[in-house]
């Protein structure tokens, strides 16, 4: 493997910013703005849209969806964001009186709320696993699942501690049982991408917004085969047969197109939207992915060695993902340590009792400096 260089001039990021927080939102490179740019000012000539207009775009896109999650295009259907996806989840994973739901606890809460709401509707148990002491989340997970677990609902990467799922062990466990597997990809998507064939989940959603390097409000959806026949939350007329003759759509149709496609949310052809994540996916697809990962890896590793002194302390990988830093200190997270970084033009996360820091291909050894500098200071003037 082979480490990246940093791909700075990619993006429009002052000199005097220091930015570690890919996990919040990622910023948009130079090329996914000008595409996204591009596709405004074609809706601004609508006159010379076609109804060719609608599809190809969305098509492209959901086929480097599937290229980046290793999986057929026809399984992928263009989402809004996680919630949508865990609504379709849930309508298409009924579950029964006395079964239980397994999340792990602090997951993110557009899960949470989906899977409770479906719990409570049916007199089932969502079942939150108690953070391990030891950050083993696999082994915590395992533990927690039974007969009657329906459904193991969980993040490839908690979005707090960076902690990352073996998750072909979390399947072996949940299929032992006949329990449904859904998985949010949002914080390990593009870096440490699971093998799908291999875990065999039913649902696996992910936002674009953050490690698909794309724009806000669009994002993906895998459904395996066995839910394509399933029910879609909207019924669009754009997902139906016959829908690329505008002049016939009167008729009616019944029928869905093909795959995963009926699971699309309304209005899927955005203009600006579609474009600027084609844009990122293409860029993503150019980086080899044990390299990102590997080089990602090698930054947090430095900063880990490099704040230990200061009393930072993180899990090891494999226990969290190689891009993903949740850093806990001894004396805890002083009041205010966000907005002290910032004044200082270094830009991080707090999430739970975590400093989250996730760097990208943005970073180089100058923010690096700047980040453990600074955080020195901040701590010692807390």
């Amino acid at each position: 493997m082979t480490l990246l260089p940093s791909q700075r001039h990619s993006w429009e990021i002052p000199r005097e910013v220091a930015y570690f927080n890919c996990a919040y939102m990622s910023p948009l490179s130079r090329e996914v703005v000008a595409a996204g740019a591009a596709g405004l000012a074609a809706k601004a000539r609508p006159w010379e849209l076609t109804p060719a207009s609608f599809f190809a775009s969305s098509e492209e896109l959901r086929g480097l969806y599937g290229e980046l999650l290793g999986v057929d295009r026809e399984g992928i259907a263009l989402v809004p964001s996680v919630s949508y996806g865990m609504g379709i989840a849930t309508a298409n994973l009924p579950l029964a009186a006395g079964a239980n739901v397994v999340v792990p606890a602090e997951e993110f809460p557009s899960s949470v709320h989906a899977w409770r709401r479906a719990a409570r509707a049916a007199g089932a148990e969502l079942r939150a696993v108690p953070r391990p002491a030891d950050g083993d989340w696999t082994r915590a997970l395992e533990a927690a699942i039974d007969a009657r677990t329906a459904v193991v609902c969980a993040s490839h990467v908690h979005w707090v501690c960076g902690g990352m799922l073996d998750l072909a062990r979390v399947s072996r466990a949940a299929k032992a049982v006949g329990a449904a597997l859904v998985l949010d990809l949002t914080q390990s998507i593009s870096v440490v991408d699971p093998d799908i064939a291999a875990c065999d989940p039913d649902f696996v959603v992910a936002a674009g917004y953050k490690w698909l390097m794309g724009p806000y409000s669009l994002g993906l959806l895998y459904v395996a085969p066995r839910h394509r026949s399933g029910a879609p939350l909207e019924e669009g007329w754009i997902v139906r047969e016959g829908a690329h003759d505008f002049a016939r759509l009167v008729d009616y149709r019944d029928e869905y197109l093909p795959g995963a496609r009926r699971f699309d949310v309304g209005e899927r052809s955005n203009f600006a939207l579609v474009p600027a994540a084609i844009a990122a996916c293409r860029a993503l697809l150019g980086w080899p992915r044990a390299d990102l990962a590997e080089t990602l890896g090698a930054m947090t590793a430095e900063i880990a060695d490099r704040t230990r002194p200061l009393g930072a302390r993180a899990l090891s990988v494999p226990l969290r993902a190689p891009h993903y830093l949740g850093l806990t200190f001894e004396r805890g997270l002083p009041e205010g340590l966000v907005g002290r970084l910032a004044a200082e033009g270094v830009y991080v996360s707090v999430r739970g009792d975590r400093l989250r820091v996730t760097p990208h291909l943005y970073n180089d050894e100058h923010d690096l400096e700047r980040l453990v500098g600074a955080l020195a200071r901040a701590l010692q003037g807390a």
